[in-house]
């Protein structure tokens, strides 16, 4: 029997190598070094064998393929479509403040 677990990483100080995030996201390392290329992901790290990602990456890697598979969204729309979302939780995280905090 095996056992799936589902989660989400909230820890900005975990990094992943481009190895270990495919693995764990499911996604394709061609994939990732296209978005790389278009600027949806910004790892540390000049090639592909040094790229450490945050762990945040992770839901944003999630968050990509599903706009990628589900609608279809190319890469330069995913980059926009990400700093938009990124947008709108900053914003959110602004209007939940409490004044003069």
């Amino acid at each position: 029997m095996t056992t799936y677990m589902e989660g989400q990483i909230v820890d900005e100080n975990v990094e992943f190598t481009l190895v270990e995030l495919c693995r764990v996201s499911g996604a394709s390392a061609e994939e990732m070094t296209l978005w790389v290329s278009e600027g949806v992901f910004e790892p540390a790290g000049e090639r592909p064998e040094e790229w450490r990602f945050s762990g945040v990456a992770l839901r944003r890697v999630q968050t990509a393929q599903r706009l990628a598979h589900d609608l279809e969204i190319n890469p330069p729309g995913i980059a926009l479509a990400l700093d938009l979302l990124d947008e709108i939780e900053a914003l959110r995280a602004r209007v939940k403040r409490p004044r003069g905090a």
